[in-house]
């Protein structure tokens, strides 16, 4: 916002952004938003503070800035020079304003920046007071929330300068290894050496609508490359769409989400009440009796069921099952796939991380969202929040429907085989519980990339199998006219994985399927994963480890032997009519 007297003393300002004349005080309710286009103006760290905590709550650190000009450095002017301009100026020592505070009830450390200093940039006492409140935030066991506005490293101070991206980064590696959250709010501008340290390194990354991020300035990429840029490049809404972000967040919305994320980081340190280690439950015997009895099914039209463009999707039950989802966007590698979806939600109360395959009920949905099938960076995004949950130890909740990873050439040149590898390992030793939930088609390994948990629960008419009945019969069949035959072969329904062991528990859904009552279907789902996440939350991490890797450990050839006679039977006659 453009403005031509004392900020006490102005009674206008024009809109940057539409260049609308704003009445002053207007546009103070509004928290120094346009009304008219949304433009978000730059606050100071002060205000930044007052809008973003508690009333009364902020205490500054008693760290003073100490003066610093390492090299000497002079331009048109000394450096120290600058400095004291820079003070008089904005009111503050540096460039940065840094404190403890509760923002929603929650405990923090806190660091705000301001561009007014010098473009905030990072000099030395910058990164010091930063670190400072990192080893804060440390010391108190709080969480660490950065709020970054700079042009990058302070120039004045050489190579100094640039080593604060590292002493920063090292603070916030202390606070990841301790399990306690870190967020950024990006805000614009932030670019060069704080957009590629403390900006980006952080467990959650929000970015203020309109905020721009990036290493180089879109003026140098300009001169360096002679490149047109892309409409809206290095914009908050660019960076979510190419993976770089969590969120976009309005900046009345700000308070809110950090809220959000700072309850469930809270509720995952709490220490869970003291209670006798739960048994293992013992896998089902061979030819046991599933958990859902009933007139038996074809295979075939299971199959139609599951894939059926009614049922409910991932996004149906995190809005019917689930409370309070925060959605949280990408790979930090260069893409946000639509076919994977996740985020922070709440379970009976509990906060969990929820991540799922996203198909959706139109054609236009399912298109934009690959069918559910999801890319390497799909696979890496959910890679990302189940580590995440590990560090906050939080529960993780998957809910798989796909028909299989994207088979696509992008796929393959973007190492799909390796993202799902990679997956699967992390899960095999990821501390903390895990349930997974096949909701429609579990397809290869790209439903399997979701699905190494403690316990494994499947929708009364979903699927789950090695390959689709269309491959596998265009490969052992004639022709894919045999899918029928081929679904009935391969095994692939509820009651028959879990007589296989392969699946825990089914769960009901109501009457036909779960398409005619999604809202049915969500409640019987949120209360099978609560049941089962329920024993899990007080097992030790290594103990939860040590079974998981017992639980798939005996799916070897003894475990594939002890199949039920009519299995063995349905088989020896599904030999006998191959061609």
């Amino acid at each position: 916002m453009t403005t031509t007297a004392p900020q006490d003393e102005q009674l206008w300002s024009r809109c940057d952004g539409c260049a609308s004349l704003l009445y002053r005080k207007r546009l103070r309710r509004n928290l120094d938003v346009c009304p008219e286009c949304g433009s978000h103006a730059r606050l100071d760290a002060p205000d930044r503070v007052a809008q973003l905590v508690d009333p009364d709550s902020f205490t500054p650190l008693p760290d003073r800035a100490v003066r610093v000009d390492p090299i000497g450095f002079v331009d048109a002017l000394p450096y120290p020079h600058r400095l004291g301009a820079a003070r008089a100026g904005s009111g503050l020592d540096e460039a940065v304003l840094c404190g403890t505070a509760r923002i929603g009830g929650h405990p923090v450390a806190l660091a705000v920046m301001d561009f007014r200093f010098l473009g905030g940039s990072l000099g030395c006492a910058v990164g010091e007071l930063i670190t400072r409140t990192a080893e804060r935030a440390l010391a108190d066991a709080t969480p660490l929330v950065l709020v970054t506005a700079s042009g990058g490293a302070r120039m004045q101070e050489g190579a100094l300068s640039l080593m604060q991206m590292a002493t920063v980064s090292q603070a916030v590696a202390g606070l990841r290894e301790a399990g306690l959250l870190t967020v950024s709010v990006v805000t614009d501008p932030t670019y060069g050496g704080v957009a590629a340290s403390f900006a980006t390194n952080t467990d959650v990354v929000l970015a203020e609508s309109g905020a721009r991020l990036g290493f180089a300035g879109p003026r140098v990429i300009r001169q360096v490359t002679g490149a047109t840029l892309p409409e809206g490049f290095q914009t908050a809404e660019f960076l979510l769409r190419h993976g770089q972000i969590d969120l976009v967040v309005p900046r009345h919305a700000l308070r809110g989400r950090l809220t959000a994320l700072l309850a469930a980081a809270e509720a995952g340190r709490r220490v869970p009440v003291p209670r006798q280690e739960p048994a293992p439950r013992p896998a089902p015997a061979a030819g046991a009796a599933p958990a859902v009895t009933g007139p038996a099914r074809d295979a075939w039209e299971t199959v139609r069921t599951a894939r059926h463009p009614g049922r409910p999707t991932t996004l149906d039950y995190l809005e019917t099952a689930f409370d309070g989802f925060v959605e949280l966007h990408g790979d930090r590698l260069g893409a946000d796939c639509p076919a994977v979806v996740g985020g922070l939600a709440r379970l009976d109360g509990r906060p969990v991380m929820v991540i799922g395959h996203q198909k959706g009920h139109t054609t236009a949905e399912l298109v934009a969202r690959n069918f559910g099938m999801a890319s390497p960076a799909g696979h890496r995004k959910a890679l990302r929040l189940m580590r995440l949950a590990a560090r906050l130890r939080l529960p993780v909740v998957t809910l798989v429907d796909t028909p299989g990873a994207d088979p696509g050439v992008d796929a393959e040149q973007q190492g799909q085989a390796a993202a799902i590898a990679e997956n699967i390992l992390a899960l095999s030793v990821l501390p903390t519980p895990v349930v997974a939930v096949v909701t429609g088609e579990g397809g290869s390994g790209g439903a399997l990339a979701l699905a190494v948990a403690d316990r494994v629960l499947m929708l009364e008419h979903a699927v789950y199998s090695v390959i689709s009945p269309e491959g596998c019969a265009a490969i052992l069949w004639p022709d894919s006219s045999a899918a029928p035959q081929a679904a009935r072969a391969l095994r692939l329904t509820a009651a028959d994985l879990c007589r296989l062991g392969v699946v825990d528990e089914v769960v009901p859904e109501p009457a036909p399927a779960a398409h005619g009552d999604p809202a049915g279907a969500a409640e019987l789902l949120g209360r099978a994963v609560a049941a089962n996440l329920a024993p899990l939350l007080a097992v030790p991490p290594a103990t939860l480890v040590r079974r998981r890797r017992q639980r798939f450990r005996r799916f070897g050839a003894a475990r594939s032997a002890a199949v039920s006679p009519a299995v063995e039977a349905a088989d020896r006659s599904r030999t006998e009519v191959m061609p």
